[in-house]
């Protein structure tokens, strides 16, 4: 009897590794392609590896970390936010003429900012959830409004932030040797991971991208849910488009254009499902930290700009196809 239990343990212990790869292979397979990508620009450009570089790459990606957290709790809901760029650039515009034009104190522009961004995200969350209609269609309608209303506040103008101001400390200043940009994505991340896999909210974002009809006849209140999630994205929004604003030290109505598509990119990239009731805020961290690696090896290694966007997405689409027909061929014959 003892002899069949000590099998039938080592049993157990040689099939959990297997089991856990198996339920996380999407990100297994991401974090390879990461480092695949880290070792090829390695080799190709002599400064790559630098801890110069890397900061780099950490400051310039943090707006992208800290709306891809966000994005991804929208995406496991199974809806989309399209208006993320345009929020982006509507907040960071604003908080430049707050505070060169108005002159009000940077914690008042960063609440404020925080606000409308939220106000956004209530706006789109409560025509998804509220009236119905679909995600695509709200966040492709408030993504030319609130472009259009950041072109008409600038016209068409960069706005300068004084330089004196505390709120470009948010873009420029360093905290034990990190980026303040970096250390509000790795705040956010945390709170992202911790929400997402170990507090309520998070599994009825799960429950309602898995089965929304299931989830509200079990006692969830899928709509309040769904409101809750656009607000986050929003407020998401608006913090990277602060942290923009406070880096470059302007802000205009040309910010974050197409950054809607990034962020969905390392979303998806980061193995969360497109259809809803799967996230990962680690695979995200790890897809967004790809598109930074891509296209910061690319300028290294002195491709022409033009081609940079061209690569980009033709190695994310390579991705992403590797990903769910290869690495995670489960997932592709359930869908065949």
């Amino acid at each position: 009897m003892s002899i069949m239990n000590l099998s039938s343990s080592r049993m157990i212990q040689h099939s959990l590794p297997r089991r856990l790869l198996h339920n996380h292979s999407g990100v297994v397979s991401i974090a390879l392609f990461f480092v695949f990508c880290c070792v090829v620009f390695s080799l190709i450009t002599s400064n790559f590896l630098t801890g110069t570089n890397w900061l780099n790459i950490v400051r310039q990606s943090a707006p992208l970390l800290i709306v891809a957290t966000a994005m991804t709790l929208v995406i496991t809901t199974g809806g989309i936010d399209l208006s993320v760029g345009s929020t982006l650039a509507l907040v960071g515009a604003l908080s430049a003429i707050a505070l060169n034009n108005w002159g009000l104190p940077w914690p008042v522009v960063l609440l404020g900012g925080l606000l409308l961004g939220g106000l956004v995200g209530a706006i789109n969350g409560f025509f998804i959830a509220y009236e119905g209609i679909p995600a695509f269609i709200v966040t492709l309608a408030t993504l030319a409004v609130v472009r259009g209303i950041a072109l008409l506040v600038t016209q068409g103008y960069s706005i300068p932030v004084p330089e004196d101001s505390l709120f470009t400390m948010m873009g420029r200043a360093w905290v034990l040797g990190i980026p303040m940009p970096a250390l509000l994505a790795i705040i956010v991340l945390i709170v992202g991971h911790f929400v997402l896999n170990h507090m309520r909210f998070g599994r009825y974002v799960t429950a309602i991208g898995a089965n929304a009809e299931g989830a509200r006849r079990s006692g969830i209140n899928t709509k309040a849910a769904i409101m809750k999630v656009y607000i986050i994205s929003g407020m998401a929004a608006a913090l990277a488009g602060m942290i923009i604003t406070a880096r470059l030290g302007s802000g205009s109505s040309n910010q974050g254009e197409g950054f809607e598509l990034q962020v969905i990119a390392a979303v998806v990239l980061g193995s969360t499902s497109l259809f809803g009731g799967f996230g990962t805020i680690i695979g995200t961290l790890l897809g967004a930290l790809s598109i930074a690696v891509i296209q910061n090896g690319l300028i290294l290694s002195h491709i022409s700009p033009f081609y940079t966007q061209i690569a980009t997405g033709t190695i994310i689409l390579l991705a992403i196809w590797l990903n769910t027909r290869i690495l995670n061929p489960t997932r592709s014959a359930a869908k065949g």
